[in-house]
């Protein structure tokens, strides 16, 4: 099971991080209209980062490579499972939920996608830090 989970997990950060580029460009591009389509592609963005979260924190008891032992802040690896990614992950979250509540509570259009362009560009950035990615060797993270 974890293994399955681990390579879900994985895989899946392909699909947020293009959905999260997919709302951010289109925030960028739709300034003076804002429809059904818009809320859709946000919300979308909002509850597939939701639904990771759940997969991460399974993954979070289950994996070996998130051990809270005495001295696991000295081990890079275990110190960035454990900790590092788990919070910026779910800063990233929150961010995003904070974005598009206050886009959904905005009047005018225009306003509506600067608070998507604006939270959504800072939770890309935090995920993009905060995935293992292949060439941060210490952390044996790979592709899928």
């Amino acid at each position: 099971m974890y293994e399955a989970l681990k390579h879900a997990h994985s895989g899946f950060r392909w699909i947020i991080l293009i959905l999260l580029v997919f709302a951010i460009f289109n925030a960028f591009t739709r300034k003076d209209v804002y429809e059904k389509k818009d809320r859709m592609i946000y919300l979308f963005t909002m509850i597939s980062m939701h639904i990771m979260l759940l997969v991460g924190l399974v993954l979070n008891f289950i994996s070996p490579k998130v051990q809270y032992a005495s001295g696991f802040m000295k081990d890079a690896s275990l110190r960035f499972y454990g900790i590092e990614h788990l919070l910026g992950m779910l800063l990233a979250i929150v961010i995003i939920t904070i974005g598009r509540r206050k886009s959904e509570n905005a009047i005018e259009a225009a306003d509506k996608h600067k608070k998507i362009r604006r939270f959504y560009t800072i939770a890309l950035v935090i995920v993009l830090a905060m995935i293992p990615w292949p060439f941060r060797e210490a952390l044996g993270g790979s592709w899928f």
